[in-house]
């Protein structure tokens, strides 16, 4: 075991700037992953908040009595498309206001609870039944308006924003997985490219192995590991230098979000991500590795032969 490593690190050192060149293609695949995995953990958490907030908000007339409003309340918490139901009383309402206007007490003074309506705050379990809770409860007879809180349009355009936040999203992982498949795809092929250079550059040695009876492991032992070693350094450089960007820009990512937790609001948090990113890419860049050594050498011992 100690032959195929020690002779691996052995043909690493003897051409140093092809090493560099693959580590340096693998690094560029690897940190653009990296990103652009964030990326999509971050608009995915986005579409999450905005499916998780109490969205429709209905606002009872002042003259509904009391078993009308709980037979509007039991309608919803029992229907499947409701995640969680929220009551808001006018008690409630006048907190919020006075919460609100804490910085100038005398705004508080001059209201009262009766002049505030009560509301239930329905959050549905997903965005597209937004449109028909809407209209439902415009339709109900105590209830008089209806507010979208999740909306980035008018209400009448609620149909268009829910699709444009599913687009979005799906946009960026479609996008995200053509593009890091490009670039796996990339380093695949320069790791093999250079593999085959190299070995073609020990064709007498290989030769004179397979003419001794050395299996075809043997000789392909060191080149893999001299394949890992590429791929270990492309994956941790590449990783490291983003994961520089990320730690350097979520302060002022997580200020300009606020409470979307695009990222982990904690450095624990980040941290956890960041390794699973590593170790994910990390076997991704040996695979790559392995399959490139392979391939090289099937097509040398072909031509061996």
């Amino acid at each position: 075991m100690k032959r195929p490593i020690k002779t691996g690190f052995t043909y690493v050192r003897r051409a140093p700037y092809q090493a560099i060149a693959v580590v340096l293609v693998m690094a560029v695949s690897f940190f653009v992953t990296t990103l652009i995995a964030l990326l999509v953990y971050g608009s995915t958490k986005l579409l999450v908040y905005f499916e998780t907030r109490p969205q429709v908000i209905a606002f009872i007339k002042t003259d509904a009595k009391d078993d009308q409003v709980l037979l509007l309340q039991d309608k919803y918490r029992n229907d499947s498309r409701v995640r969680e139901l929220k009551i808001v009383t006018k008690e409630d309402a006048f907190q919020l206001y006075k919460d609100a206007t804490a910085s100038n007490p005398l705004l508080g003074e001059l209201v009262s609870p009766s002049i505030f309506p009560s509301s239930i705050e329905v959050s549905v379990k997903d965005l597209t039944y937004a449109d028909a809770v809407v209209s439902e409860l415009q339709q109900s007879e105590i209830v008089e308006s209806v507010g979208f809180t999740a909306s980035v349009g008018s209400q009448d355009q609620l149909g268009s924003v829910i699709e444009r936040l599913r687009t979005i999203t799906k946009a960026v992982r479609v996008a995200g997985a053509v593009a890091v498949g490009v670039l796996l795809a990339t380093s695949l092929l320069v790791l093999l490219v250079v593999m085959s250079m190299r070995i073609s550059m020990r064709k007498n040695e290989i030769e004179s192995l397979s003419l001794l009876g050395a299996t075809s492991s043997f000789i392909r032992n060191p080149i893999m590991v001299e394949a890992s070693v590429y791929a270990f350094l492309g994956v941790f450089f590449g990783w490291f230098s983003a994961s520089l960007v990320v730690m350097y820009g979520s302060p002022k990512l997580l200020a300009y979000f606020g409470t979307i937790e695009v990222l982990p609001h904690t450095l624990q948090g980040l941290l956890v991500i960041l390794g699973a990113l590593f170790g994910a890419e990390l076997l991704a860049g040996l695979i790559i590795a392995i399959l490139g050594a392979i391939g090289a050498v099937w097509r040398s011992l072909r031509m061996v032969q």
